[in-house]
């Protein structure tokens, strides 16, 4: 009779004691007492098929083929997973870092310094992904080689003081919006960590755990898409003037209290790094191996002396992945511009409806999310990636416009029905500045405005319904794929390659559009979008063979 787990000192993990007990196995149970309560241990063989069975948060206890008296408990699952779920919340709060303002950034950027345009708007935008894409790559390596502990606590002191910055945009005399470039490149800085966050739980999850895993960071992105716009669109109740604190010079209002709750929640988000937080890893097969990244050398080796990753795969999801943030980048920028110049919107509604719309589309992308994670076991994470881009390409063909109707333009003095001539209008603007009313519509000064036809309503949501399927899909699934594509190797610098490249796509994409639709209008600018998509399908189809897991790729699995 095999001595009880108490007697060895052990963990409560069943474990074949030697050859016989292999054989024996499948026919034997095994009964431990645990806490005072009796426990029956599965076999081994069947203890991995009801790991396929059970949630994403299920692992087979076993000891690693590298080093057999590492073994993870029940307590080391549960703190694997504890730290996991704070990387859920890093990541919930990096994307309520980004959406908690994106709707109220062009009118708070137009209230603090008149001598922005929507070309500045963009660089705007783009300011927090180019800062992004120069941090993911530093942060990356940080936690290749040091506990992950520690770029996570600077990355969020960074997000935190800018947020806090952003707040104080409106103190200067001038030059206000270089401030806030200032302050969103920030912003992006320290929303770096997503690489760090990603490539940890990659390690810290098993195969067949990794999908489910990355299903639920996705979720938790988009669950900060969803309350973003949703705080934004509830401190507008605020105003533009709201609450001013002459001690510190702090105006609180439907502009700044969103920042200022960001910075909030990023101060909870170190906490619980420093409080819950701690190093795990295991293996492929969800075997523990070493729990601090950078101490493991004997590891460290063997990975290094393994096959090499698929370096045209993993460049080709790059180019992929590039393409859906691309897309999804210009969807955000434009919504606000987009719906202000078609729909004669106030700013207060623009950003009012816009948060209402943002936020559907994100519990929209939280049903995707639950419905990928099963669908993800019933068919091929490659199918479901390209399904998600023809979504994509569907859902901006639709916004091309058409019909007869055309956009109301701006002030009560002109008239759809109005010849234009560039030299009336220029003459004119001189005049806007005494109108105290605001003006809504689409400005004269953007030339398609007078014979571009309106993007009808239905149209727009139409489209949100689209994008809101296909852009969560192709999110959960280009990750997903990237790091099994991956498999053993450390992933934070991979991770970061792929962050940057996403972040670069967040980047071009609101410069891309802030040009484009400002001189040509929304009918080129949807129009490319679909022809770019529609070479990412046919890239897809040329490499699909070669997006397959590093397991299966050299026969392991």
């Amino acid at each position: 009779m095999a001595p009880r787990a108490s007697e060895t000192g052990e963990s409560a993990c069943w474990r074949p004691r030697d050859l016989l007990g292999e054989f024996l196995a499948p026919l034997l149970t095994w009964n431990q007492t645990i806490g005072g309560k009796q426990r029956e241990k599965w076999p081994a063989v069947q203890q991995d098929k009801m790991a396929s069975l059970n949630d994403d948060e299920c692992t087979p206890l076993l000891s690693a083929s590298h080093a057999v008296d590492i073994v993870e408990t029940i307590t080391q699952n549960k703190s694997r997973w504890w730290s996991i779920r704070v990387m859920y919340l890093t990541m919930f709060l990096s994307s309520v870092g980004f959406s908690i303002v994106v709707t109220s950034i062009w009118p708070y950027l137009q209230q603090v310094d008149v001598s922005a345009d929507t070309s500045f708007l963009g660089w705007v935008i783009a300011s927090y992904s180019l800062g992004q894409m120069l941090a993911s790559p530093l942060f990356g390596l940080w936690s290749n080689h040091r506990p992950r502990r520690e770029p996570l606590a600077v990355s969020i002191s960074i997000l935190v003081a800018a947020s806090v910055l952003y707040a104080y945009v409106h103190v200067p005399a001038s030059h206000n919006k270089y401030y806030m470039l200032i302050s969103r490149a920030l912003v992006g800085f320290g929303s770096g960590n997503v690489a760090v966050v990603r490539s940890y739980v990659a390690g810290a999850t098993s195969l067949s755990e990794r999908t489910g895993a990355m299903a639920n960071i996705s979720a938790f992105q988009a669950l900060g898409f969803i309350l973003g716009p949703a705080f934004q669109a509830c401190f507008t109740l605020i105003g533009e003037k709201g609450v001013t604190f002459q001690a510190i010079d702090l105006q609180v209002n439907m502009y700044t209290a969103p920042s200022l709750m960001g910075a909030l929640l990023g101060i909870v988000n170190i906490i619980l790094v420093f409080a819950i937080f701690r190093e795990h890893r295991v293996d492929e097969l969800g075997r523990q191996i070493s729990n601090v990244n950078y101490e493991n050398e004997e590891y460290a080796a063997e990975i290094n002396s393994e096959e090499s990753v698929d370096q045209v795969a993993v460049v080709s999801s790059n180019i992929l992945f590039f393409v859906i943030l691309f897309c999804f980048a210009i969807f955000e920028t434009i919504a606000t511009p987009l719906t202000m110049d078609m729909y004669a919107w106030t700013r207060s509604q623009a950003v009012l409806y816009n948060g209402i719309i943002l936020a559907a589309i994100g519990f929209e992308s939280m049903v995707v999310f639950i419905g990928v994670k099963i669908l993800s076991k019933m068919t091929e994470e490659r199918i479901l990636l390209l399904g998600g881009l023809v979504i994509i390409w569907v859902g901006f063909f639709i916004l091309l416009p058409w019909g007869t109707q055309f956009p109301k333009i701006q002030w009560t003095d002109i008239q759809n029905n109005t010849i234009y001539n560039s030299s009336y209008w220029l003459s004119n603007t001189a005049d806007y500045s005494n109108h105290t009313v605001e003006p809504t519509g689409c400005p004269p000064v953007q030339s398609w405005c007078f014979y571009t036809p309106v993007i009808h309503l239905a149209q727009y949501l139409t489209s949100d319904i689209l994008i809101g399927i296909g852009y969560p899909t192709c999110n959960v699934m280009s990750y997903t794929l990237y790091s099994k594509i991956i498999g053993p190797k450390p992933q934070g610098v991979y991770m970061g390659w792929l962050t940057a490249a996403g972040s670069i796509a967040r980047t071009l994409g609101p410069i891309f559009v802030s040009q484009i639709y400002t001189h040509l209008g929304p009918r080129w600018t949807f129009g490319i979008l679909c022809g770019i998509v529609a070479v990412s399908i046919l890239h897809l189809s040329v490499i699909y063979k070669r997006l397959i897991a590093f397991s299966v790729r050299y026969g392991r699995v």
